[in-house]
């Protein structure tokens, strides 16, 4: 087990943890949170040894093998998968031993070393160790042509990958993961869940993906006010517990200053009289004793909301035929080469629309995103704009380009130039840039408040169409829930690519698919989606082991049933048992049609009573007036947004009920 006893840290002057005790047990999977710079890396740093507690002591077993992220990528010209399996320390040193040993004059020593070496070697699994580690690249995004690929030719994402297989590699009885998904898309964010959860050892992540620790995590520790709480339960059950927590602390203040109050009134009264004096001793001893409750933290949450747009055109783009990719110009002969990457696009977006683009990395979900928003131009077809549309679009990238040595006021002013600064810093403090932070360069800014950033200049814009890629990169829990609540109130047109579950399920109502080249409708939710990766995924990995062929799944895509045209006319047809075999027929094919939609139109309707009955408890809910009492501002702003969500699930619900209905009537008639 993991034992900190009275551990304090400090950062230069900082105080990080005070007096803190806390057992972790072999096999847990913890999810680390805290705000930004409570100390989690730095508790990190000294689980790895490259920091000391500036008192008490941290114990877990000696003989544990650790593993944990690389932040550093050397440029190397080593090939991906073998500095994948680099991550196998004691494997690569097993290799090392033998090549040696083999080097060296023949002599029974000699060779009873090396007959040891092929043991420790298949007991170390050496012989499936490409397999292993072919299986993990292809589950963070790599394809098999990549993996032989230098290190060096990788970008930073991609490196950081990297160094989250070589982790991944090497056998462990504790793993650290600091913000793992970060560089990761949602397909390799499933695969990373659905390892973890098989990992055996001791696993501690921290990380601002609520949907990720819900799926992995069974045990949260809590960084606040300098100590660390744990509680058992994944993300969702530590938000209740803490929520519950806060209200029974509000009630034991309240009744604390009461007491006090008292006492102290009491004092005031009699401790002149000399009848009196004995009893207003004991009770200022008494009141002298009475540890005081730290108030609770109502620290400002931050929260903001996407202005209405000025203009609702209708349709806001429509795309036809259209080829969306890059043109590349060769260096010596200066030809243009067309690269093609998502093609024959025919595409509408309607005022009011909310759609949550799915794909596997490099698919081309962001050259989709970027058609659209313009910064590319199509490569043949037609993209048509509506009048008066405004399109607010954040990149993957958006951070760096923000000018780094100006001030969040001067960005704000660059797109604004003829509004009052006065009216540009109250908009900024909304955004929690307040007084000289709004004056000063970004520079030193974290990931996070750049982000933030970019998000308010995209707000101030008043855009009827969002383009949002991977919007979440860098943002903690507290602007994630923020941003959730912004987009789930926003009166225009979204287009989100996101790896944050949470924020795809409560933001959109559709989804749309980019796969083989296509752009296509998805029929199914992101539980649908993670069936259809992992049979994507196991084809792969089949692939890269050379075993046999399996077929990738289809994709659930939304089809219009065909209705069937009528059978022949059968007044010529003299045997009249070979009519009836034929009428039989057609029923059974008519019923053969019919039985997807009846399924799928059953699926529907527990769907829907499922959502109106969750619609229901939420409603009647936020009638209850305790529910606006100032403790319960966390819940009434998750049944806001899920109420918001069931509202939209159940439209879309019925929209699709309505519409296979429909179908089926067509195929009846």
């Amino acid at each position: 087990m993991i034992r900190f006893q009275q551990v304090s840290l400090a950062r230069g002057i900082k105080p990080l943890l005070e007096n803190v005790d806390l057992t972790l047990n072999p096999g847990d999977k913890i999810g680390l949170i805290g705000a930004n710079g409570a100390g989690k890396s730095s508790l990190f740093a000294i689980l790895r040894g490259e920091l000391h507690a500036d008192q008490g002591s941290i114990d877990f077993p000696s003989r544990w093998r650790m593993a944990y992220v690389a932040q550093e990528t050397p440029a190397l010209d080593r090939p991906a998968v073998e500095y994948a399996i680099d991550g196998d320390v004691t494997l690569r040193k097993l290799e090392a031993e033998l090549a040696a040993a083999e080097a060296e004059p023949e002599s029974i020593e000699n060779g009873t070393r090396i007959g040891e070496l092929h043991g420790a070697l298949a007991d170390a699994d050496a012989y499936t160790v490409r397999s292993r580690a072919e299986q993990l690249l292809i589950g963070l995004g790599f394809t098999l042509e990549q993996m032989e690929r230098p290190v060096a030719s990788f970008s930073g994402g991609w490196r950081m990958r990297l160094n989250l297989a070589q982790a991944l590699m090497c056998p462990s009885d504790l793993l650290l993961l600091d913000e793992p998904t970060n560089h990761l898309d949602l397909d390799a964010i499933i695969w990373l869940e659905d390892w973890l959860k098989r990992y055996a050892g001791t696993l501690i992540i921290i990380s601002h993906d609520r949907d990720f620790l819900d799926g992995v995590v069974n045990v949260i520790v809590h960084i606040d006010e300098r100590k660390l709480k744990r509680y058992s339960g994944n993300y969702s059950s530590f938000e209740r517990q803490r929520a519950a927590q806060m209200v029974l602390a509000q009630g034991m203040l309240e009744k604390q200053t009461r007491q006090r109050a008292h006492l102290q009134s009491f004092i005031d009264r009699f401790k002149a009289k000399a009848s009196k004096a004995r009893q207003a001793q004991s009770r200022m001893k008494a009141l002298s004793k009475m540890e005081e409750l730290a108030p609770l933290r109502a620290a400002a949450e931050f929260s903001f909301e996407f202005r209405e747009p000025l203009s609702a055109p209708n349709p806001l783009l429509v795309m036809e035929k259209l080829n969306a990719g890059y043109r590349i110009e060769d260096p010596e002969t200066y030809e243009v080469e067309e690269k093609v990457i998502v093609s024959n696009i025919d595409f509408s977006l309607q005022t009011g629309q909310r759609i949550g683009l799915l794909g596997v990395n490099g698919a081309g979900k962001s050259t989709l995103i970027k058609t659209v928003a313009n910064e590319l131009t199509p490569l043949s077809g037609t993209s048509q704009f509506g009048k008066g549309l405004v399109i607010g679009y954040f990149a993957q990238h958006q951070v760096e380009m923000l000018r780094h040595d100006e001030s969040p006021l001067w960005h704000l002013a660059k797109i604004a130039p003829n509004v009052r600064e006065q009216e540009l810093r109250n908009f900024l403090g909304s955004f929690n840039f307040n007084g000289t932070m709004a004056s000063s360069s970004i520079a030193p800014f974290s990931g996070g408040e750049k982000a933030r950033l970019a998000l308010a200049l995209i707000v101030w814009q008043r855009p009827n169409l969002l383009l949002l890629d991977e919007p979440t990169n860098h943002l903690d829990l507290e602007t994630r829930e923020a941003l959730t609540m912004a987009l789930a109130q926003f009166e225009g047109t979204l287009m989100l690519v996101s790896h944050d579950r949470h924020l795809l399920r409560a933001t959109t109502d559709q989804f749309l698919i980019v796969a083989d080249g296509k752009l296509q409708p998805f029929d199914g939710d992101l539980d649908d989606y993670r069936d259809w990766l992992f049979k994507t995924k196991l084809a792969a990995k089949n692939t890269a082991a050379n075993a046999a062929a399996e077929v990738v799944a289809p994709l659930p895509v939304a089809k219009p049933v065909a209705v069937a045209a009528p059978a022949a006319p059968l007044a010529n047809v003299a045997d009249r048992r070979e009519q009836k075999r034929v009428e039989a027929e057609e029923r059974q094919r008519l019923a053969t049609l019919k039985k997807p939609l009846e399924s799928r139109i059953k699926r529907l309707d527990e769907q829907i009573a499922k959502a109106q009955a969750k619609k229901s408890a939420i409603d009647a809910r936020l009638a209850d007036p305790a529910i606006y009492d100032a403790g319960n501002k966390e819940e009434l702003k998750n049944l806001i947004t899920d109420q918001a969500y069931c509202n939209k699930e159940i439209e879309q619900l019925e929209s699709d009920w309505l519409e296979l209905q429909e179908q089926l009537e067509q195929l009846e008639a």
